[in-house]
C-alpha cells in the first residue's frame, strides 16, 4: 500500500501500528509491528505512524472477552498479579485521529501514541466489568511462566484461544510514553472506557446479579 501510494503521488498516508512496536521484542507480533513501520517509512517517507494502545469498541475482542469470561466462569485467572498497566482507547477515536492526521499537513512524518483518558491495571479492568455486570468472581493470580506453558500447549489447536505473543504482551505496560505526540496534539479528547462499556452492557440481555 505504501509503495503504490508513493507511486500514485498520494500526499498523505497513515499507518496504524501499536504502542510498544519493537524490532527486538520477544514477541513475533510486536516485532512485525516494528517491521511494518520500517517498511512503510522506507516506501513512503512522510507517512504518519499511529500507535494506539489496546483498542476497544462495541464488537471488539478485548472488552467482549472480559465480559464473556465474567459471565460464565466463577474463577478468573489473572496474568501475573494483574498489575500490568493498559490505556484502552476507543476505536472511533483512533479513526478520528487518523482522519485528522490525514488532513493536517504538520502531522506528516510524525508518530502519535494514542491512549484513552485513563490508565488501568489489568485487575482493575476486570473488577470494573464485574461491577458493571453486578457479579462477584474470585480473581486468582497466575504466574507468567504458567501462562507460557499453557500457551505452548494450546498452540497445538487449530485456533488457540491463547498464544505466547499474548502472554509476552501482558508482561509489559501498554501506555502512552512521555514526550510523544498524542490526542492533545490533534486537538481532541478521547472517550472514557466506562461510557462505552455501559453501552455495550446495556445492549445485551445479561441475567440479573441475584441469579449468580
Amino acid at each position: 500500500v505504501a509503495r503504490q501510494s508513493a507511486r500514485a503521488g498520494v500526499k498523505a498516508l497513515v499507518h496504524i501500528s501499536g504502542i510498544g512496536a519493537d524490532l527486538n521484542s520477544r514477541s513475533r507480533y510486536v516485532r512485525s509491528r516494528a517491521r511494518g513501520e520500517f517498511l512503510v517509512r522506507e516506501a513512503f517517507q512522510d507517512a504518519t505512524i499511529v500507535r494506539p494502545s489496546v483498542i476497544f469498541g462495541l464488537d471488539d475482542k478485548f472488552l467482549n472477552t472480559l465480559i464473556s469470561a465474567t459471565r460464565w466462569s466463577p474463577v478468573l485467572a489473572l496474568f501475573g498479579t494483574g498489575k500490568t498497566r493498559l490505556q484502552p482507547v476507543y476505536v472511533g477515536d483512533v479513526a478520528e485521529a487518523a482522519l485528522r492526521s490525514l488532513t493536517t499537513s504538520s502531522s506528516r512524518g510524525k508518530v502519535f501514541e494514542l491512549g484513552g483518558p485513563q490508565i488501568f491495571r489489568y485487575r482493575t479492568l476486570i473488577e470494573l466489568v464485574l461491577k458493571e455486570t453486578g457479579r462477584s468472581r474470585l480473581l486468582i493470580p497466575v504466574p507468567f511462566f504458567a501462562w507460557d506453558v499453557l500457551a505452548r500447549l494450546l498452540r497445538l489447536l487449530p485456533k488457540p484461544p491463547l498464544t505466547t505473543d499474548v502472554v509476552t504482551l501482558m508482561r509489559r505496560d501498554n501506555v502512552v510514553g512521555h514526550d510523544v505526540l498524542k490526542f492533545a496534539d490533534l486537538r481532541f479528547e478521547p472517550r472514557a472506557l466506562e461510557a462505552v462499556l455501559h453501552v455495550m452492557l446495556s445492549s445485551r440481555a445479561y441475567p440479573p446479579a441475584c441469579s449468580d
